[in-house]
């Protein structure tokens, strides 16, 4: 296994917390939605809606996006990587944050589409979003899965096992279209926040090994059935990614898989998918690179490794989700008590909220990082240590880890978690059975219901005895 240790932008890694000189103004802050700014009172607002507002309307504990803000990342995705990559696409990834209407911010800003499931498909087919604009991923897809996007018009069905060939292909066969298909090759790269990691085993339950020649088996048994069309590769190398550093050894490997596979057998990879995982700011000092730069990098590395072994460069392809919505999403609690804990090493306080784990479990699942700010009034008492916690029966209900909050924080203050636009609502559940919080989005000082509060009702709705 080769390491590749992480750079200075790279500040993701848990370190021993520390008081910042004064308490967080997101005005000043990268990691906030671009329209962020606090009034004199100390009130943020999104989209020229004060949180206060939107809490009296909405409740909390709230998501809040900044429209516009992901209507901006979705075309500067397109400019760049598009750019000189005329017959490529950028699918947005649905499964960091998906509904209605942000399926049509996307695609009214250039993109198309990259859905994981059937549910997925259900709500881009909703939204109105052509066929001809989506590409349908998953390790296990069904039956009825395949069918439906196979009967909608799916451009694009990642293929993921030998299993799947067959699957795709007789559904396919059954409906009387053609599935153009793109395998999915796992090349033993794997890409975080700090570091690289290559291996020569590629221990992971999505696509096909490129090291064991079973991607190019696949292709080749795709050639044999006409209810299938190969049209090429696609590699995606992690989450999170600040640089292009992971993209040198896999779009080698990629690069050279096509040329096997075009020597051996005459057929030509059209399109190189190379996935997304493009990373954001979570904290302050987190640095990643533009989506310009990491774009033309990518690119350029694509189009060395092609000229190397003498290939024509194909159309490239990309699926950023959370570098779309991360940054525009907010989440909005209010502070339920206070408690000061005694330490070896001094005093930290509790501060709990009328949210948590149900509808961000990332910090417990991943350890992830945010920053948080005191939204609702302005204060000037020096920052104490934090940690905000959420309402649920577990001990690990933790939203902020380390977070440095003014000394007069009280039950009833308004408090937001900056960049929880992606996962955070697609991965919220109802454990101790509370019902996940409604979205809002803002836009020039309107605010639009995008997802409803659940109610009690809502979960009573599945249970049978609950008549």
């Amino acid at each position: 296994m080769q390491a590749h240790p992480a750079g200075p932008r790279h500040a993701q890694m848990a370190q021993e917390p520390h008081a910042p000189v004064s308490t967080l103004d997101p005005v000043q802050s990268h990691v906030w939605p671009h329209s962020a700014e606090r009034a004199d009172s100390g009130e943020l607002s999104i989209g020229g809606q004060g949180v206060v507002t939107l809490a009296a309307e909405f409740g909390t504990p709230l998501f809040i996006f900044d429209e516009q803000d992901v209507r901006q990342q979705a075309r500067k995705f397109a400019s760049a990587y598009l750019a000189d990559n005329e017959n490529g696409t950028v699918y947005y990834a649905a499964k960091a944050f998906l509904s209605v209407a942000a399926a049509r911010w996307v695609a009214e800003e250039g993109l198309g589409i990259d859905v994981a499931s059937g549910g997925e498909l259900a709500i881009v087919i909703r939204a109105g979003i052509p066929g001809d604009k989506l590409l349908m991923h998953g390790n296990n897809k069904s039956q009825g899965e395949i069918r439906s996007a196979l009967v909608y018009g799916v451009s694009r069905i990642v293929i993921d096992s030998f299993d799947e060939i067959v699957r795709v292909a007789a559904i396919a066969a059954d409906l009387n279209v053609v599935a153009h298909v793109l395998v999915r090759a796992t090349v033993g790269v794997e890409a975080h926040t700090h570091e690289f990691i290559a291996t020569a085993h590629e221990d992971q339950k999505f696509g096909l090994s490129v090291q064991e020649g079973d991607v190019e088996e696949a292709v080749r048994r795709i050639a044999k059935l006409p209810s299938l069309n190969f049209v090429g590769l696609h590699s995606h190398i992690g989450s999170q990614i600040f640089d292009s550093a992971g993209f040198e050894i896999a779009a080698a490997r990629v690069v050279s898989v096509a040329h096997a596979i075009y020597d051996t057998q005459g057929i030509v990879c059209q399109e190189f998918n190379l996935g997304g995982g493009m990373g954001i700011a979570y904290l302050p000092e987190d640095d990643p690179l533009s989506v310009r730069l990491m774009a033309d990098q990518i690119k350029e590395i694509v189009n060395r490794e092609c000229e190397s072994v003498g290939i024509p460069v194909p159309a490239l392809c990309f699926e950023p989700g959370r570098a779309i919505v991360g940054r525009a999403g907010i989440t909005l609690y209010e502070v339920g008590t206070v408690k000061k804990v005694k330490l070896d090493h001094g005093e930290r306080t509790y501060v709990s909220v009328d949210g948590g784990m149900s509808d961000n479990i990332r910090t417990s699942l991943y350890g992830a990082q945010y920053s948080v700010a005191l939204v609702s009034r302005d204060s000037s008492n020096e920052p104490i240590l934090c940690r905000v916690v959420g309402k649920h029966c577990e001990s690990g209900d933790i939203v902020v880890r380390d977070a440095w909050l003014p000394g007069d924080i009280t039950p009833g203050d308004l408090i937001a978690v900056a960049a929880t636009g992606a996962y955070c609502r697609s991965m919220a559940s109802n454990y101790n059975q509370i019902p996940r919080p409604p979205v809002v989005s803002v836009r020039g000082g309107v605010s639009q219901l995008v997802l409803r509060r659940e109610t009690f009702d809502d979960l009573l709705a599945l249970d049978p005895f609950a008549g």
